[in-house]
């Protein structure tokens, strides 16, 4: 039967003609509309805003339920707005949902998907995640801690003259915890060109990473057209191409500082660094990556660990200005905890259950992957609650959504840190009963979704944590952060992209007492003295 009407169609071109043009398209729009009313609500790429998506997709989950559909030409996308949906999906079944989909521009265009960010489910995907592991399993995020207190202690000390720079300092604090545990070297300053270098190369490919900005992600031809038709594949490759370069040169840098040390009979002068320790490592085993994908691995750890823990440090900020009562209850428990006389330690980290809470209560507030980070893609079929999806579908956790939801999180906005206060914690502090009855409970570990899902969560989680808290602990320690008298602030002021961080405002940030200021002018000795091993790089 089907060679006979194979045969009808050869031996009649206006007949082949006709299918070709009439019956395809009508399979094609049959399969697509079978597929839209096997998904949750249908939308299109009209829809789809160019500013803050987030607020858009929160909107929309009120009308249409906690799991709806856009499509961008004939791909679905899926937005989630609830945390159960969201763990049950990618976390439950991770061996489903753990791919990317297909990143054209912010991939393939920019940098050949080098980065672990970008890389598709499959074997090239668990060879970097696996060397990043080196650096950021348990044993190694301890090894971190005194480095991470130490640049802690710096960051206080900083702010004793430079006050209204505080944003700055903390962008210099978290860029230098991080590129001492990537590289071995610390950052004194924001103007170095290798930070200046880095901030530039992560704005920019963020820039790339909003639903619906180029038509080549849905017409992935449109990327092979030659740069004098796509003018904006030139200004792409270019900036990857630089990406590329710099961290070769970095891998490259790391390199002759261990061969000068192993000649000179004395390799521990190097410190230990995930560079140094993959060098080490593929001296052993061959690493079936090139230089570039290679040099990729130590470099994502900024974009883990940098500047989204200065950007929550700035919701930080944001929140304690807002919310007062917040920093006066800090106030007690350090006082009572710690006393004047030294700055917390991550061995008081137990001991201090609101300045934890505190930095997870962040975290949820205001969520710097506003969007869940990259997007999940679907490498099967799947049913859940009685929808299909199909294989191929682009997830988007709305972390806005997630984390703002009133029924896991009665008034959302308010920023309380006693939200993570377990009974016997809020017993200890005074606090009678739990202020937010009838609240569902989060279905994650972690009591919030800020660092992502599954098998794709942030791998610098863990290490940002750190340093979120350590920083926090030692901040309210030492200041009172207040508004300037007069001045409104709005909560809601937020930059756009795929991570946000408040809009620049000023506030007071003033130490403490002079007993304070002694300590961490006498603190600021030994933080100086535990990072001389770590060179700091060059204006």
């Amino acid at each position: 039967m089907a060679t006979s009407i194979l045969s009808a169609l050869t031996a009649h071109p206006l007949l082949l003609a006709f299918s070709a043009l009439i019956v395809i398209p009508a399979v094609i729009i049959a399969h697509d509309i079978t597929q839209w009313f096997r998904l949750p609500f249908i939308g299109n790429k009209v829809d789809l805003p160019q500013t803050q998506p987030w607020l858009a997709f929160e909107k929309w989950s009120h009308q249409y339920g906690p799991i709806f559909t856009l499509w961008i030409g004939r791909k679905p996308t899926l937005i989630i707005s609830d945390p159960q949906i969201a763990v049950d999906l990618m976390e439950k079944r991770s061996h489903k949902y753990s791919s990317r989909p297909r990143m054209v521009v912010m991939g393939e265009v920019y940098n050949g998907n080098s980065s672990i960010l970008t890389q598709p489910y499959g074997k090239a995907w668990s060879t970097r995640r696996k060397l990043l592991h080196q650096a950021l399993n348990p044993k190694a995020l301890r090894l971190y801690k005194p480095t991470q207190e130490a640049e802690a202690s710096r960051l206080c000390f900083a702010l004793l003259s430079n006050p209204r720079g505080w944003e700055k300092e903390l962008e210099r604090f978290t860029s230098s915890v991080v590129f001492c545990v990537a590289y071995g070297h610390r950052i004194d300053s924001l103007k170095a060109q290798v930070i200046a270098d880095r901030f530039r190369f992560m704005h920019f490919q963020a820039s790339l990473n909003i639903p619906g900005k180029f038509l080549a992600e849905t017409f992935p031809l449109l990327a092979r057209l030659p740069t004098f038709l796509a003018p904006w594949k030139g200004e792409v490759q270019s900036m990857g191409a630089q990406e590329g370069k710099a961290n070769v040169e970095l891998l490259e840098m790391v390199k002759r500082e261990v061969a000068t040390a192993k000649a000179q009979g004395n390799p521990d002068a190097v410190p230990d660094s995930l560079c140094k320790l993959l060098l080490e490592m593929r001296e052993k085993e061959p690493v079936p990556l090139s230089e570039t994908h290679f040099s990729y691995v130590p470099a994502s750890l900024f974009g883990a660990g940098s500047d989204t823990t200065a950007s929550t440090l700035c919701s930080a900020f944001l929140g304690l200005v807002t919310h007062p009562g917040v920093l006066k209850a800090a106030h007690a428990e350090l006082d009572r905890v710690i006393g004047s006389d030294r700055t917390p330690t991550f061995a008081d980290e137990a001991n201090l259950p609101y300045t934890r809470a505190l930095a997870k209560e962040t975290l949820r507030w205001r969520p710097v992957a506003v969007l869940g980070g990259t997007p999940h893609a679907s490498t099967e079929a799947d049913i859940y609650e009685g929808w299909h999806i199909p294989n191929d579908t682009t997830i988007l956790g709305n972390n806005w959504a997630i984390n703002l939801n009133e029924e896991y999180y009665p008034r959302p906005h308010h920023f309380d840190p006693v939200r993570f206060l377990s009974d016997s914690e809020r017993a200890k502090l005074g606090i009678d009963k739990q202020p937010y009855v009838g609240q569902k409970a989060h279905p994650a570990k972690a009591g919030h979704s800020s660092f992502g899902w599954g098998r794709r969560i942030c791998p610098g989680a863990d290490l940002a944590a750190n340093s979120l808290y350590i920083a926090l602990a030692k901040l309210l320690w030492a200041y009172d952060i207040s508004p300037i008298e007069g001045r409104e602030y709005d909560i809601f002021a937020y930059t756009d992209g795929f991570n946000v961080r408040p809009k620049t405002f000023e506030c007071v940030v003033r130490v403490r007492s002079q007993q304070h200021r002694r300590v961490l002018e006498r603190e600021q000795e030994g933080a100086a003295a535990w990072l001389e091993k770590f060179t700091p790089f060059g204006e």
